[in-house]
């Protein structure tokens, strides 16, 4: 048997609580599907008619590492117009995922804290524990709101790194300015490494999209094209920072992923000039619809952003109640794939009107059982 060759971090890792869900969803005949977390658009033409010429150009090879200098020339050009800072730097990754992996790679040694919050995306943890670390949740129940006096009293002398995601996955929470700010601050005074990932930047519907960057010049940040321009397939993200960090990481890139796809990259540099704001409306208007529809039934916080809706189940545990929504077709993830606390499920907006309708009659039938 070849079980012993396994290696002990794997140990760490389980199988993904949302492939369980997909595996299930195959054996269904009609599922209504509010569980993917990606756009339901397809990638803009424009993106896509880019992308076709890039690899009809033959621009098929490896490019530098970094990545191709006309879409570092954009990128660089937008975070220096927005931040200012004189040292930050910024390259391209195969995907946001691929910069989440090497900052903590970069960053993260054998039993370092990285403090994350609970709920959180579930790759953080999977991702610490690989690099050897100790994944720190902070609770952020029932609202969602970022408890910087929590945080400082999770911080030891083995906190190497923070993570904060706004808009957040699951919880659809956009923190505000002075959270951020504080979390920001913290982290400077405390010597603490900060990694933002923005991968839902754009989907902002109450107040305007702020990042810690502003507060903290040492802040890495982790951002793409794969929410905003519908691009998850085509693995793009960017990653920017200190010019110290910036450089180990893609010195591991050019060990690991070698670089972002380069046909992808060429369209990257069209969707940067994409305008995508009739999306964002349109999110915008489903996320309101759900919340007019669900709000007398259940307790929702956060959803101010991304697209997705972290309701409390209003009976059972989270994972019994997602249980019942299976039995009625309906396809949405239990809250304990996120968080060890199993009392809320996760919905995702991302998909047309007509399936998001039938999906929310279900939740409202089942709510009063």
């Amino acid at each position: 048997m070849s079980g012993h060759w396994i290696a002990d971090r794997m140990h760490k890792i389980d199988a993904s609580g949302i492939r369980k869900v997909f595996d299930l969803a195959a054996k269904m005949q009609n599922p209504i599907n509010l569980s993917i977390g990606q756009p339901h658009f397809d990638t803009p033409e424009n993106v896509k008619g880019a992308l076709y010429k890039a690899i009809e150009a033959g621009k098929n090879v490896y490019s530098q590492t970094q990545g191709i200098a006309p879409l570092l020339a954009e990128l660089q050009k937008h975070i220096t117009a927005d931040l200012g800072h004189a040292d930050r730097q910024v390259f391209a990754t195969s995907g946001t995922s691929g910069g989440l992996l090497l900052a903590l790679l970069v960053l993260v040694n054998p039993g370092d804290e990285v403090i994350l919050f609970d709920p959180s995306f579930v790759m953080y943890k999977h991702l610490i524990n690989l690099c050897g670390g100790v994944p720190v949740p902070v609770s952020t129940y029932p609202t969602f709101a970022l408890p910087i006096d929590k945080v400082a009293a999770a911080i030891t002398p083995k906190t190497k790194a923070i993570i904060v995601n706004s808009p957040a996955n699951p919880t659809g929470y956009v923190a505000t300015s002075t959270e951020l700010k504080q979390l920001a601050t913290l982290a400077k005074d405390r010597n603490v490494a900060l990694l933002s990932d923005e991968i839902y930047r754009v989907f902002c519907y109450d107040h305007p999209f702020e990042t810690p960057a502003r507060w903290n010049e040492q802040t890495i940040v982790i951002d793409g094209f794969s929410k905003s321009h519908s691009m998850t397939g085509l693995r793009l993200g960017f990653a920017h920072g200190p010019a110290d960090v910036i450089q180990q990481m893609i010195k591991l890139q050019q060990f690991t992923f070698v670089c972002a796809p380069q046909p992808v990259q060429w369209a990257g540099v069209e969707a940067w000039h994409t305008d995508i704001s009739s999306r964002v409306a349109d999110y915008k208007a489903k996320r309101d619809y759900c919340v007019k529809e669900l709000s007398k039934d259940y307790e929702i916080s956060g959803a101010q952003g991304a697209f997705y809706i972290f309701p409390k189940a209003p009976w059972g545990t989270g994972s019994e109640f997602v249980a019942e929504a299976i039995k009625n077709e309906l396809l949405i993830i239990p809250g304990n794939v996120f968080s060890p606390i199993d009392t809320h499920f996760r919905i995702s907006f991302a998909t047309d009107d007509r399936t998001l309708e039938r999906g929310l009659e279900v939740l409202k039938r089942i709510a009063r059982k």
